[in-house]
């Protein structure tokens, strides 16, 4: 089931309607000229879109304002994982309350805040998760955001319905405000967010609005090449997709093995499960797979040499999977599969994956884990 979290900041754009020009220190302020908080009301309008799905989906949320309220007062079922210690919240329970997302493997952290109330995602996330933001602020300068607050809800609920979307790095950038209430516009980078947003095809593979494979590929390909790190084992799971990086690095391809890759020299060809699992053993090393077309599976259907063992010896993060969008979309909808004889397994590879689908172009699937 898709895992939704959910960060409200009660405080966000208090200080806009009444000339503040910015809400970080200035609520005192703002609330003796009569300001009025609008960030339940902005994240009221995201939550709509959620509240018609019939696709379920887990709310997870933090106490109070921060969340529950609203989601008790929409009728949506929620769990909170994060209660702040004080009714009067700050940046430091933003931060908390994200940590506590992040640690329980939300597939998107939905947020309303401002500039400030992402610096602090930020800073507690990182591009560790899928972050969209609600607009909720005095100033939006930073590209992690929805262009309105019912914008921001639709992606969300494209998302839980297993569409396909696109994401993309999304900057973090917030202003000095008293340079700003002095008329100066001193505009900083803070970091990164991993933003979903509609699909989206790159010129370069884009033709009579169909991808052109061979195009594809090659731009997949690339990104990939460019991305290979010294003295970094590589294992080539089988498949063209898989195939056509070989190709790029100019070196034999077992189409239906696993080959293995140090240094842009091919080092193993063909490997069964035990020898892989020797050769890797204790070593930095990434693992290069593709789906299965039509069908969808990642493991378990013809690439049985990846054993349970050798998934779990080369780590969860440092799998990456490629696909051309084309084959995605001829799943019609329907979630990638694991099947790898172990539950326990399965289970941990389920979610949401960010596969590669061109030159510095990922989308983001969900993946089933047959019981």
């Amino acid at each position: 089931m898709f895992r939704l979290g959910l960060i409200i900041n009660p405080i966000a754009g208090i200080g806009g309607a009444v000339g503040l020009k910015g809400s970080d220190g200035m609520v005192a302020e703002a609330l003796a000229r009569g300001a009025q908080a609008k960030a339940q009301a902005r994240a009221h309008q995201a939550l709509l879109p959620l509240c018609e799905l019939t696709t379920p989906f887990e709310l997870l949320t933090v106490a109070g304002e921060m969340g529950a309220v609203l989601a008790t007062e929409l009728g949506l079922p929620h769990r909170i994982i994060y209660q702040p210690p004080s009714a009067i919240t700050t940046a430091a329970d933003t931060r908390a309350a994200a940590a506590h997302m992040k640690a329980a493997g939300v597939d998107l952290l939905l947020f309303a805040g401002g500039d400030g109330t992402a610096r602090d995602i930020c800073a507690a996330v990182g591009e560790a998760c899928h972050v969209l933001g609600i607009p909720a602020g005095c100033k939006i300068h930073s590209g992690v955001y929805g262009v309105t607050p019912a914008a921001s809800g639709r992606v969300a609920a494209r998302m839980i319905a297993g569409e396909l979307l696109s994401v993309m790095d999304g900057d973090v950038r917030d202003i000095d405000e008293a340079a700003f209430r002095a008329g100066k516009v001193r505009s900083r980078h803070y970091g990164q967010l991993q933003v979903p947003c509609d699909l989206r095809y790159v010129q370069a593979v884009k033709q009579g609005g169909r991808e052109c494979e061979a195009l594809v590929l090659a731009d997949i390909a690339a990104d990939v090449v460019e991305q290979m790190e010294p003295d970094t084992l590589y294992l080539m799971g089988s498949g063209s997709t898989v195939a056509a990086c070989m190709a790029a690095l100019g070196l034999e391809n077992t189409l239906l093995g696993v080959d293995l890759v140090e240094n842009g020299q091919l080092i193993g060809q063909d490997l069964g499960a035990t020898e892989i699992l020797t050769r890797i053993r204790g070593r930095r090393c990434r693992l290069i797979i593709t789906l299965i077309g039509g069908q969808g599976h990642l493991f378990g259907r013809g690439n049985q040499q990846l054993s349970p063992e050798v998934i779990r010896e080369v780590g969860l993060a440092n799998i990456q999977v490629l696909a051309t969008k084309a084959k995605l979309a001829d799943l019609a909808g329907k979630p990638l599969l694991v099947d790898t004889d172990d539950p326990e397994l399965n289970r941990a590879l389920g979610g949401y994956l960010r596969i590669t689908t061109g030159y510095k172009d990922q989308v983001i699937y969900p993946v089933a884990n047959p019981e």
